[in-house]
């Protein structure tokens, strides 16, 4: 996959067509890698906002309107969902943390076996593989992965997902830590998703049949409630006047960002994807990151007129004793985790600004706000 947002404003164009019923029919159906499926593979390019929500769902209601196009919507949507959910929760991101910390330190018994491929039950074994070899797993096998992790080999949820973080391309902290939760059972009280070789036979085409292999009848996930949200914070004015602009893996469509007011006189970017783990990350990833920052840098200097750089995070306090550091803003996650102590000035999206708030609840209550979100947000 090239990490460019000429690349994935191809598979957009390339994709734009199944957006309607084709997704809808045949969007859980994973035939397995490098065989032509019914989902979009667009999500490591949004994830890092080479190509923006806006930008996917003006694609989908242009070529099919909002209510054929619903469901692929929808899922555009499950990621602004996640992290507003997140965002009022930060505390859950924190716990996680710091379970990996622990975990990783002094790992369960068949944790090194289920990380290699070899935990004994065919299609858990070869998502292994999949995931290590391309960065990738399609959704429903994500979840079917996720179950069998946590209820047949009985692992920590949050080593699985560390696992995932380190691996995917569209490794994303709320999607990932809370896709989990929700197989659980954290997410939603008490209602976890069970994996069970029926489904699994007849989603992969035959491919793989566990019979006999699966936990089909776990209890759900127990853990403490997690806290009471709380509203989302409000971002500082940004400053008047020049600026430099701080790029990050979590937003690299330097073109869109709301900068009224401010002059752009350089522009600097950062990436730390060894931080989505206490292992680091894969070296597909690092390179996917590296590649995508690259292209946001090369965007930015063409855009506004100005030279663009790499930077480490020990180069940034000299930066900002000389000059007025702005960023988009990163939301929960190991970016924010990185950057807090320097006091880089936020940049919010009226996308986020919009969505966030949104999210204190389920995803269905904040489904209902979507059709006028995508009115006011896309069509408007």
């Amino acid at each position: 996959m090239i990490p460019t947002r000429a690349a994935g404003l191809a598979r957009l164009a390339a994709f734009t067509p199944l957006m309607g019923r084709a997704y809808a029919d045949g969007r859980n159906f994973d035939p397995g890698p490098g065989k032509p499926g019914s989902v979009s593979a667009l999500s490591p390019y949004i994830r890092h906002r080479l190509i923006t929500e806006q930008e996917v769902v003006a694609a989908a209601i242009a070529a099919h309107g909002a209510e054929v196009a619903d469901k692929f919507i929808q899922e555009v949507f499950w990621r602004s969902y996640w992290k507003g959910w997140l965002a009022q929760r930060p505390a859950v991101w924190d716990a996680y943390r710091a379970r990996v910390t622990a975990g990783v330190a002094t790992p369960p018994e068949g944790y090194e076996s289920a990380i290699a491929g070899r935990a004994g039950i065919a299609c858990f074994d070869a998502w292994v593989q999949e995931l290590i070899e391309t960065g990738y797993l399609h959704n429903h096998a994500r979840m079917w992965f996720a179950s069998i992790w946590i209820f047949t080999l009985r692992l920590p949820w949050e080593l699985g997902a560390d696992f995932f973080l380190r691996h995917l391309l569209d490794g994303d902290a709320a999607s990932n830590t809370l896709s989990w939760r929700w197989v659980a059972g954290l997410h939603t009280k008490g209602k976890h998703y069970v994996a069970r070789a029926e489904n699994i036979a007849r989603y992969t085409g035959g491919r793989f049949a566990p019979q006999g292999e699966l936990n089909e009848k776990p209890l759900p996930v127990q853990e403490p409630d997690p806290p009471a949200p709380r509203p989302v914070q409000d971002v500082a004015a940004p400053p008047s006047g020049p600026v430099t602009l701080l790029l990050h893996e979590d937003d690299l469509h330097p073109e869109s960002l709301p900068l009224a007011g401010l002059r752009v006189q350089r522009v600097v970017g950062l990436s730390c994807p060894e931080a989505r783990s206490p292992l680091g990350a894969a070296p597909l990833v690092q390179r996917f990151v590296a590649g995508a920052l690259e292209d946001g840098l090369g965007r930015a200097a063409q855009h506004f007129g100005v030279p663009a750089e790499r930077v480490a995070l020990d180069d940034l306090p000299d930066i900002l004793r000389r000059e007025t550091l702005v960023m988009p803003e990163a939301p929960v996650g190991l970016v924010a985790d990185a950057l807090r102590p320097y006091g880089v000035v936020p940049l919010r999206r009226p996308w986020d600004a919009a969505c966030w708030p949104l999210a204190g609840r389920g995803f269905f209550p904040f489904a209902q706000h979507i059709p006028r979100l995508c009115a006011e947000l896309v069509s408007g």
